[in-house]
């Protein structure tokens, strides 16, 4: 592609923002409400956002040029930034082939896909794409047998790095999506019809890809319709992680694990007894709980209890690069985001995963530029 193009494409969307107001019109009112819902009145997502603007930082000036450095190496994989892509449920939904284009972007620009259990394509068709890159996240399977073999296909599909989700208890409700109409499978209505009508764009690779499958899931559910598999999902997938299961995770996984989803501090510390690699400090971006704290309120209480010992991670209310300097300056050594991936596929399709990077890249060099730092170890002295 010209760079001409990529120029005119910066300049029309120069920010997540934009990117988010063109993926609402790109795609069905469902798709974009399952997107971009909370719980409940949805207070958690304003607070995520709200608490994250209100985080100031005071720039040390007079430092000359500067040259901003970004890379990072977390559980010995050197990375090209301190960000990567968050694990995204039913992304076909927004976007088809939405793992596959957001795959290669990782590979492409060197920073960690998170693949769900619950994503549209499966680890045999995403770990090839992406490469050293990928991680996988799982929602914790009530059979031992069924956990044995996700571990598996995981590891040999080439994914290095397993994130456990411990903020999904059970499904919450996101009275939005349900307004909207998200039923599972998709009920193929009048007013879906018109939805599609309206979306040409994303019709055609809808129909071009098929309707979205969970299809992960299917080999366990036996079925390829998704309703079986919703029901099966329902029934066997998650509301299951307690610490005795967090130490078999342990024993049966042998590289890096994150455990996702960390509020309390007294949680971190006996994720750390249990031997885990990475605290992700989450509110699952306020989808579940709409009573929880900001994610980045909770951040620096449990940057003290764990004291460097193992990294630490976030995500959540994160939206722009500057985001991203804000998370780091409060302890984190990585950042994840779903939504601003997601928002950017929706909006460019097949361009949307690189284009998101290149607008966090380089927001997030010239916020350390502002501040007066040259390197990641800066922004937290």
């Amino acid at each position: 592609m010209g760079k001409n193009t990529l120029i005119k494409r910066m300049q029309r969307f120069p920010s997540i923002i934009d990117l988010q107001k063109r993926a609402k019109k790109r795609i069905p009112h469902v798709a974009w409400e399952y997107l971009d819902c909370g719980t409940g009145n949805e207070r958690a997502v304003s607070r995520n956002l709200e608490k994250m603007a209100e985080v100031t930082l005071v720039p040390k000036l007079l430092k000359g040029d500067l040259n901003p450095d970004i890379t990072t190496t977390l559980f010995g994989q050197s990375y090209e930034a301190p960000f990567g892509v968050a694990p995204v449920g039913l992304t076909g939904l927004m976007w088809p082939r939405a793992e596959c284009i957001l795959a290669e972007t990782a590979a492409k620009y060197k920073i960690p896909f998170s693949l769900s259990t619950v994503a549209t394509q499966t680890p045999e068709t995403i770990g090839p794409i992406a490469g050293d890159m990928g991680w996988f996240q799982l929602y914790p399977p009530r059979e031992v047998d069924i956990r044995g073999d996700l571990l598996k296909r995981a590891h040999d599909a080439g994914f290095r790095v397993l994130v456990v989700t411990a903020d999904v208890p059970t499904p919450s409700r996101r009275e939005r999506a349900l307004r909207a109409g998200l039923v599972v499978p998709l009920r193929i209505t009048p007013g879906f019809v018109y939805e599609a009508l309206i979306h040409p764009v994303w019709t055609y690779h809808t129909l071009k890809c098929g309707l979205p499958r969970l299809r992960t899931m299917e080999k366990y559910a036996g079925s390829k319709k998704m309703r079986d598999i919703a029901n099966f999902v329902g029934r066997k997938i998650g509301g299951t992680l307690s610490w005795d299961y967090l130490k078999d995770l342990r024993e049966a996984w042998q590289g890096p694990l994150v455990l996702k989803g960390v509020h309390h501090p007294d949680d971190a510390e006996q994720a750390i007894q249990i031997g885990v690699d990475g605290i992700q400090v989450s509110n699952h971006g306020a989808r579940q709980f709409d009573g929880t704290p900001a994610a980045i309120e909770l951040l620096p209480a449990v940057v003290r209890q764990v004291n460097g010992r193992i990294p630490i991670l976030f995500d959540s209310g994160v939206r722009s690069g500057l985001d991203i300097l804000r998370a780091l300056a409060l302890g984190a050594d990585f950042v994840l985001l779903g939504r601003p991936f997601i928002f950017g596929v929706a909006a460019l399709g097949k361009y949307g995963g690189d284009h998101t990077v290149e607008i966090l890249s380089t927001e997030l060099k010239n916020a350390m530029i502002q501040l007066g730092c040259e390197t990641l170890e800066e922004i937290k002295a």
